[in-house]
């Protein structure tokens, strides 16, 4: 039997009305934020099932716009995350997907372009009580909440890779909670999604793109 919190019963200190449709799509749209290269030129949110149908009387639109701004579920600046986007340069659509259904009921694409002309393309899961998981990122299957500080590193399936990672983590004293290795294929692209105590010191960013089967690595704060 799973514990169970006051939290997962009164819910999260939030705006909005619901607690899977505000703050859980607000927590899977500030994750991708943290996932951005360089400044956000446009995003696109792709809604799926519940989130397709009520978006807008939930104000999942309004938390997702606030999510990439970088708003916190208690931040008051979600109810003007339009305009907030807006000033920022940050141009957003919403589509409405209400034919694909084996899909979780509360799912959201996000594709991200930023000025750098990188493009992020994830698919979040708002899975009750303010909390969501990434389960999809640029077309690898992976498993990322947020509930720690986490490290993410993208690189090609090599051996000595995983490695490299965990000594440079533990030369700069970062315990590791959780880690979880996802690739596309045997030798194909991977992320290390590596969970830690403590926060990370973005020092390690540059030590680690040094190897040279390392694409890039980005730190998200737990939130």
């Amino acid at each position: 039997m799973n514990d169970i919190s006051m939290f997962d019963i009164i819910g999260p200190n939030m705006i909005g009305p619901s607690s899977s449709h505000t703050a859980g799509a607000l927590r899977i749209a500030h994750l991708a934020g943290k996932l951005a290269h360089g400044k956000i030129i446009s995003v696109t949110f792709v809604l799926y099932g519940s989130f397709a149908w009520t978006y807008h009387g939930h104000g999942t639109d309004r938390a997702l716009v606030g999510g990439i701004l970088g708003f916190l579920p208690d931040d008051e600046r979600i109810r003007d995350s339009f305009s907030l986007a807006e000033q920022a340069g940050i141009n957003y659509e919403f589509i409405e997907n209400k034919t694909e259904k084996d899909v979780h009921p509360n799912t959201v694409d996000i594709i991200l372009t930023c000025e750098n002309n990188r493009i992020i393309e994830l698919r979040g899961e708002s899975i009750g009580g303010g909390n969501a998981v990434i389960r999809r990122l640029n077309g690898v299957e992976i498993a990322l909440t947020g509930a720690y500080p986490t490290l993410i590193v993208h690189h090609n399936d090599r051996k000595g890779v995983l490695a490299y990672i965990t000594t440079v983590c533990s030369g700069i004293d970062l315990n590791i909670a959780y880690m979880k290795v996802y690739r596309k294929a045997k030798g194909d692209s991977a992320y290390a999604i590596i969970e830690v105590d403590s926060p990370i010191n973005p020092s390690i960013i540059d030590v680690l793109i040094c190897h040279d089967a390392i694409i890039d690595a980005t730190i998200v704060p737990a939130i």
